[in-house]
């Protein structure tokens, strides 16, 4: 079993989902006592997000790289950000570390092809909404085309994980919202909508609605236990920025 690195913080709130997501599937997967090996570091939110609210994306990646290179020295085989805003500054941070990220933008973009869904609606940060760096990695690396929310709606869902579900709050009004976006981005087409915010989870599961729902921190969560059991013989599944 290889050991998984974790750079979490961003928020603890979606960091605890990924931790027990792993464990729970891997203790499915393999059964009695076993719980994953897995390395965490955990990094302060409030500078990381001031950042890149300025714009600051080095500071992030500064951040990022001394996180990662942590998880390194300390035995991790390959490492995740739980986070979808943090890939940004990816491939910065790729290229200071000698062990593989599993990008969460891949990780989802396997599922969705098994899936054989084409067209998705993409709800994170504004970041990750109205930038490139997330959205055009599916569509050029994998063919995947993406629709985003109209501007206000889309800061509206920016708002409700950067104010509420980052300290935990889940409010039913800010559901009804996200799934009334989630309806807007199917009457565009939309096939299915992906939550590339990690802490979406928290506010909306499959079972609140007929839409399929293509959530990136159990994915990436779970892809990461399929990693850690394949061992180094899996590395093909990694990328490297």
């Amino acid at each position: 079993m290889l050991n998984i690195g974790m750079i979490g913080g961003l928020s603890w709130q979606s960091t605890a989902e990924y931790y027990r997501i792993i464990n729970e599937t891997l203790n499915q997967k393999l059964g009695g006592h076993h719980s994953a090996r897995c390395s965490v570091v955990s990094v302060n939110f409030e500078p990381v997000l001031s950042w890149m609210e300025d714009g600051n994306w080095d500071c992030v990646a500064a951040v990022m790289t001394d996180a990662a290179e942590s998880l390194e020295a300390c035995g991790a085989d390959f490492f995740l950000f739980c986070c979808n805003t943090v890939h940004k500054v990816a491939e910065q941070v790729q290229a200071r570390v000698g062990i593989p990220l599993l990008h969460i933008a891949d990780a989802a973009a396997e599922s969705i092809k098994a899936a054989r869904v084409r067209k998705v609606g993409l709800l994170g940060s504004t970041f990750t909404m109205e930038q490139d760096f997330y959205r055009g990695r599916l569509a050029a690396a994998h063919g995947i085309e993406v629709l985003v929310p109209e501007l206000a709606d889309g800061r509206e869902v920016h708002r409700i994980a950067v104010e509420e579900l980052d300290f935990g709050v889940v409010l039913e009004s800010s559901r009804r919202k996200t799934l009334s976006v989630m309806e807007n981005l199917t009457a565009r087409g939309a096939e299915a909508i992906v939550l590339g915010c990690t802490e979406l989870s928290l506010l909306i599961k499959q079972q609140h609605t007929d839409i399929p729902v293509f959530d990136t921190t159990l994915i990436h969560a779970q892809t990461a236990v399929a990693r850690a059991l394949a061992g180094k013989e899996g590395g093909d599944e990694l990328t490297r920025g």
